[in-house]
């Protein structure tokens, strides 16, 4: 290809990209769901929540399921101001007890519904969320009337597999993860600093 083509060919797509960027002027906060059977989702949620920090924002963390294991963003985030609230069970593999689970759940999900009214707070991520949710632990409504209700300019993250359809539509992206190779399945253990 000669240079003169290139040229014109860049020079199109700058043009259609000046053109969405300047047609794109609407400012409020967003939903993002991450989604899907692949690795990544929380690791994609936290990355944007630390560039969110990194801006001077104000973010506030729920954590379903991780319980305590040893948490790398965690050890990051909350002493540059970040809140924490992490469901008190852990893994319901682990549990196998659906009235303490749903009992934890509800009540780390007091805190998400505080966070999700706080005018303070510019994002709040909703860590694996969607299992809540698919396994009946929270009731779908509760979640939805909490997003549609939130200050206008709070941006939320939702993460985990299986993401309810309703809240997929109620997003404003929706990445859907898919695994394609991943060392655990070879034999290889989750790995502090890489999984965790």
């Amino acid at each position: 290809m000669s240079e003169e083509r290139h040229q014109q060919r860049q020079q199109r797509l700058k043009e259609q990209v000046d053109a969405r960027v300047a047609a794109a002027q609407e400012e409020r906060g967003i939903i993002i769901v991450f989604t899907g059977n692949g690795k990544g989702k929380t690791t994609a949620a936290f990355g944007t929540a630390t560039r969110a920090v990194g801006h001077g924002q104000k973010v506030g963390v729920i954590q379903f399921i991780k319980g305590e294991w040893p948490n790398g963003e965690r050890n990051l985030l909350e002493p540059l101001g970040v809140e924490f609230q992490v469901m008190a069970t852990g893994f319901t593999w682990d549990t196998q007890n659906r009235e303490t689970d749903t009992a934890a759940c509800l009540a780390v999900w007091e805190h998400a519904e505080r966070m999700l009214a706080d005018r303070s707070l510019n994002m709040v991520l909703l860590d694996e969320i969607t299992y809540m949710v698919a396994y009946d632990y929270l009731p779908l409504e509760r979640v939805l009337t909490a997003l549609k209700n939130r200050p206008a300019h709070q941006t939320v993250i939702v993460t985990g597999r299986g993401c309810h359809r309703e809240i997929m539509e109620l997003a404003d992206t929706v990445s859907e993860l898919r695994p394609v190779k991943h060392a655990f399945d070879a034999g290889i253990k989750a790995q502090q600093g890489i999984d965790y």
